[in-house]
């Protein structure tokens, strides 16, 4: 009798093949002897993913076109306050800039004559408060009578009233030296609309806003709902995000708002999706898709859809026993949603299967 040994090593998995020659009259079939010898090491077991079949709820999903947007409750426009020109510009579009920082100075007419105002009421109430002393003097010594004296602290007051209002005035336009002022960000955020070209003339009569500046540490999504899917769309309802720039990475997120009004050109609605937005990665104006799930009443048997495997214009599972008894099983999925297939039948509740690596040992059965 001879004995062959053959070890195959396939990316990780051991499969130890011992076949015997018993008779001339008894023969083995090589794919019985290899599917029956199948065993996985400690090492890939390691290394493969195993879930369970359960029943889930049947999900059904809508699916949206929509966009990155600053988020509208963190968006701050910034207006010149006066007419003039832009003397200096300190910032660029898409720049991160502090609250308080100077975006621009401007030089300005108005910011001349508001400094010559205030100029004029301080040399007023000098005069006022030095006018007062000398009706002081003269009323103790009887020389004037209290009436002047009267009017001449109201034109203290007056004068003090003045100079009071045209500092407020120059405290809001932040005026410098030399008939100018500057415009600073009221937020902290990022530069993400610009007006603005240094030496250009202005008059707040007609002009937008210099500056948009938004906090993106967290931004919406709004997406369109065509009339037929309103139905299927609600506050609450689960969502997968991906963008273009990222199409593989899932964002989880959920509608809260729906905005309902349609549009009168596209006769779309808008629902609106708020997400967190570390690192900045999502950007203002980027295109999205948004998966919209809701539950039905329907349970049906699941497992993970990256555990399905199709070939041969079938779809297979690798159904997981032990190490030595790995069985590939032909199923048929109902439908897939979101991260789950639903299977429709060759699966039984609480069955064991391989979701992860799960190609290689399929190839190692099979071919």
């Amino acid at each position: 009798m001879k004995k062959t040994k053959n070890i195959i090593f396939i990316t990780g998995i051991f499969i130890t093949a011992a076949l015997g020659l018993q008779s001339c009259k008894t023969e083995t079939k090589p794919e019985e002897t290899a599917r029956e010898s199948f065993v996985l090491t400690d090492t890939m077991m390691t290394k493969l993913g195993f879930d369970e079949v359960t029943s889930k709820v049947l999900l059904s999903e809508v699916k949206l076109s929509g966009k990155i947007t600053a988020n509208e409750d963190k968006v701050a426009k910034v207006f010149p306050r006066v007419d003039g020109n832009i003397e200096k510009l300190n910032v660029q579009l898409g720049d991160y800039v502090q609250k308080g920082q100077i975006l621009a100075i401007i030089r300005s007419r108005q910011v001349a004559e508001m400094d010559n105002q205030f100029s004029m009421a301080m040399s007023n109430l000098q005069i006022a408060r030095k006018n007062l002393g000398v009706e002081e003097e003269l009323f103790k010594t009887g020389l004037e009578p209290e009436r002047n004296l009267v009017n001449a602290r109201q034109e203290v007051h007056k004068a003090e009233a003045e100079l009071k209002r045209v500092h407020e005035t120059m405290k809001i336009y932040d005026l410098g030296k030399e008939a100018t002022y500057q415009i600073k960000s009221p937020i902290s955020g990022f530069l993400i609309e610009k007006n603005a070209v240094e030496g250009m003339d202005f008059n707040i009569e007609n002009i937008d806003n210099f500056f948009t500046i938004s906090d993106l540490s967290d931004v919406w999504v709004l997406a369109d709902v065509y009339e037929t899917d309103i139905n299927k769309v609600k506050i609450g309802y689960t969502c997968d995000i991906t963008t273009l720039a990222d199409p593989d990475k899932k964002i989880k997120g959920k509608i809260d708002k729906i905005f309902n009004v349609l549009d009168p050109e596209s006769r779309v609605l808008k629902v609106r999706i708020r997400l967190p937005n570390p690192g900045y990665t999502l950007k203002p104006q980027m295109f999205a898709i948004v998966r919209v799930y809701h539950e039905e009443t329907q349970s049906m048997p699941a497992i993970p859809a990256k555990a399905v495997i199709f070939d041969k214009s079938r779809q297979w599972v690798m159904v997981f026993k032990d190490r030595r008894h790995i069985e590939t099983r032909q199923v048929k999925v109902f439908k897939t949603v979101g991260d789950y297939a639903y299977i429709e039948s060759g699966l039984a509740l609480g069955e064991k299967i391989i979701s992860n690596q799960q190609l290689l040992v399929y190839d190692a059965l099979n071919n």
